[in-house]
């Protein structure tokens, strides 16, 4: 093994990780919005800005996180473990307790008590989640053995995503109708809960002890954050990007389920459109690996999101199309997204070893710390947003015991939150991932003259002034 080599135990222990990352990636996104909406009954409006706010609350506190663990180095379990360590006891606690409001509680109390318990889960997930994603950069210096290191954290990405989407709609419709119950709901937290523990715990466990190869450097302050971000353009536009299309991954989710009961007529249906949209993803991810080393990781992004683009609009046509052509349009959506998510996590890699051969400083806590903030923010826009899209429709709220018919209107919103607005922001973030210029060969030359020039901070890496 090389001096940066690492152990099977540590590429596969930090993998696990993302089985807690996939899963509340997932989960909130798929049944939040109607476990409020269709089990507690409050109104799709409120709901929507309820899932909205405690993620927009991690857009400040992520890069708050990411600096500290940044500065914060120190501890018996190694950098940034501390940090991990204490999202992982705090969180699937906080989970389990969001999905198992109290008997009787319903309208404005109960959507009180989810605001609370999902701004807890939320922050305890960012103490987690933003060191975690920090942690490869400081493993090992070699870019090689951090492409392993990030092949395990992707396969258990999908796996999680699949095996979430898929088993937790059927436990919150275990007890009841498939529609969901209150005492499914419960049941669905406790068990999403112990796995979101178990990743969290053999992440930070494998890692334990392990040395660290390079020191980072903090940023005092959220401005200074943001300075650093705006003066490293591929960073920027990258983010900017991830952003928009994380929106349209959340339209997607919060939609998957109102789309299986409303439109389709069978809320069991659920699980078949996440599996179709998932499963063509696992298996489209080879594929996108080699369309990026052929062609460039940033042109296959773009053509992967223009996959999933196409894909959304198949689905936008939802009420006039047979099942098996709704499913083979959100196939084609699975197959642009796995793109969209492996290949900006590389590109962003890139970004931040151009801010570090250009800057002299080692900042990962501080990038990553601002990328799950611009993650968060996005995928919490796309439930507030199909929320508000509901309630312009018309659509009406009612607890798990009663349910109503729902006009027309509400379906068309159903199908527009779906489809069509995914396939606008698709299209809106095309343009902002034609901004991102660091090439591969790009990259080689600033590690070039790092290595070749005295150790010295420079200002950070702008593609335009260099262009």
């Amino acid at each position: 093994m090389s001096p940066t080599g690492l152990s099977a135990r540590v590429r596969i222990g930090y993998g696990l990780g993302s089985f807690a990352t996939g899963t509340f990636g997932t989960v909130p996104g798929l049944l939040l919005l109607y476990y409020l909406t269709d089990v507690l009954g409050v109104g799709a409006g409120l709901a929507g800005l309820l899932v909205f706010l405690p993620k927009a609350w991690d857009v400040l506190l992520n890069p708050w996180i990411g600096s500290l663990s940044d500065r914060s180095t120190r501890s018996r379990f190694g950098p940034r473990r501390s940090w991990m360590l204490l999202g992982a006891v705090t969180m699937p606690l906080c989970f389990a307790a969001m999905f198992a409001a109290p008997d009787g509680l319903d309208g404005g109390p109960a959507a009180a008590y989810v605001a609370v318990l999902f701004l807890l889960t939320a922050s305890a997930y960012a103490f987690f989640q933003v060191p975690y994603v920090a942690l490869p950069a400081e493993l090992t210096a070699d870019p090689d053995e951090r492409a392993r290191v990030m092949s395990w954290r992707v396969a258990f990405l999908g796996v999680a995503i699949l095996l979430s989407g898929a088993v937790a709609p059927m436990l919150a419709g275990s007890t009841a109708d498939d529609r969901g119950s209150a005492g499914g709901y419960r049941l669905m937290g406790l068990v999403i809960g112990a796995v979101l523990a178990c990743g969290m715990l053999a992440a930070v466990g494998a890692t334990a002890g392990t040395r660290t190869v390079i020191r980072t450097t903090g940023e005092p302050g959220l401005r200074a954050q943001l300075r650093a971000a705006r003066g490293n353009a591929p960073f920027f536009w990258l983010l900017a990007a991830f952003v928009v299309q994380a929106a349209a991954t959340g339209l997607m989710l919060a939609g998957t389920q109102y789309f299986a009961t409303y439109i389709l007529d069978r809320p069991s249906a659920t699980t078949v459109l996440f599996a179709c949209l998932i499963v063509p993803s696992l298996l489209a991810m080879p594929l996108w690996l080699a369309v990026g080393r052929r062609g460039g990781k940033r042109d296959a992004a773009i053509g992967a999101s223009i996959c999933f683009l196409v894909g959304a609009l198949g689905a936008a046509a939802g009420r006039h199309l047979p099942d098996t052509l709704i499913y083979a349009a959100v196939a084609l959506a699975g197959v642009g997204y796995a793109g969209v998510q492996m290949l900006p996590l590389a590109l962003l890699g890139d970004a931040i070893a151009a801010d570090a051969y250009t800057s002299g400083r080692r900042r990962a806590g501080v990038f990553t710390g601002l990328w799950t903030a611009g993650e968060t923010l996005g995928l919490a826009l796309g439930p507030g947003l199909f929320g508000l899209v509901l309630s312009l429709g018309g659509f009406v709220s009612s607890d798990a015991d009663h349910r109503v018919a729902q006009p027309g209107s509400a379906l068309t919103a159903i199908v527009t939150g779906f489809g069509v607005l995914p396939a606008v922001l698709l299209l809106l973030s095309l343009p902002l991932l034609g901004r991102y210029r660091l090439t591969e060969a790009e990259l080689t030359r600033l590690r070039d003259a790092a290595e070749t020039r005295p150790a010295r901070a420079t200002a950070p890496y702008d593609e335009e002034s260099s262009a």
